[in-house]
């Protein structure tokens, strides 16, 4: 039994996979034209990007607005159904439709695509048949070819609902590079949970000011004790005159010296490690996790781009931040 299920799977996902082949030498060939002019529409229309679909192909549109309004690409979904009953006021002369129906003519759809017409406003058709009602009136017709359901019956959309969606997938992502998206961008759309947590930047979470660490270069040894004591780091930033960084001193460096020498006659700069480890304000929480980790240090000196400490992050801040 257990194997039975298990061929039932595999048979599943091939059945798929050999859809997105299709799909993908589809769009290397003459899907390619109609899927650039469709990321052309979209990213050169002012207003929002309308996404709409009856039964499977609506769950899909669904996804595929979500995907686009992650990425940049302001997007919502509207039910067709509901269309004819006051949601076409959603609709915007500057925005674009986005019409995914797999047989192209879904009898839901006759309002809204009506509704883009009359008003000229832009519509893109998600179908495998191009002479369909929904094909001849799109503006840009994006034709998924046919392939083999993985329904035994041939009956429940499963590949294809998989090529519709990944074929938004497509579009979402040509559309965020067409404009430039970047990860500081993605997120504004995204600060909760962990992906929220490794988009932050270091200059977000990072302790600055009087909360720091610092000590001169000539600062007497106890001073400097008395400074990793008090700021809780487990070290202390030296710096020269001028504010630049110059060097750190570690618990480990004060184990290392106080066996030797007199202590009262040390200065920072006789214990200090020189040239220590720094990350930049914008670089990510997560990069500052992976050096921490890296070198196995507990604190990481944050430096402006004329190498002047700004802030200090420890490891329990990016522990509780979550990016772990």
């Amino acid at each position: 039994m257990t194997a039975d299920i298990r061929a039932s799977a595999l048979r599943t996902i091939a059945t798929e996979r050999a859809g997105l082949d299709i799909l993908h030498e589809a769009l290397a060939d003459g899907l390619g034209a109609p899927f650039a002019a469709a990321v052309e529409m979209i990213r050169s229309a002012t207003g929002r990007v309308v996404v709409t679909g009856m039964g499977k192909s609506g769950h899909v549109a669904r996804k595929i607005a979500a995907t686009l309004a992650s990425t940049g690409t302001p997007a919502l979904f509207v039910h067709p159904a509901e269309a004819s009953h006051g949601d076409l006021g959603m609709v915007q002369p500057e925005d674009v439709v986005i019409a995914l129906s797999w047989s192209g003519e879904a009898m839901e759809l006759s309002a809204i695509v009506a509704y883009t017409r009359r008003f000229r406003v832009g519509l893109i058709a998600i179908t495998s048949a191009a002479d369909s009602a929904l094909g001849r009136e799109a503006d840009i017709a994006l034709v998924v070819p046919k392939a083999e359901e993985a329904c035994p019956n041939g009956l429940a959309p499963t590949t294809s609902t998989t090529m519709q969606m990944a074929l938004g997938d497509a579009l979402a992502i040509a559309l965020l590079e067409a404009r430039g998206f970047t990860r500081q961008d993605f997120f504004v759309y995204h600060p909760g949970g962990k992906l929220g947590a490794q988009l932050k930047t270091v200059e977000s979470i990072m302790h600055r000011g009087e909360a720091m660490p610092r000590v001169g270069l000539d600062a007497a040894l106890p001073d400097v004790i008395a400074m990793i004591s008090a700021k809780g780091f487990g070290c202390a930033i030296v710096t020269n005159p001028d504010g630049y960084l110059a060097g750190i001193v570690t618990d480990g460096d004060l184990r290392r010296k106080l066996g030797s020498g007199t202590p009262g006659a040390l200065r920072a700069r006789d214990v200090m490690t020189p040239d220590p480890r720094r990350i930049v304000p914008d670089a990510l929480a997560v990069e500052a996790l992976e050096m921490v980790n890296r070198l196995r240090i507990t604190a990481l000196i944050v430096a402006d781009a004329n190498d002047r400490p700004v802030g200090i992050v420890h490891v329990h801040d990016l522990l509780r931040l979550g990016v772990a």
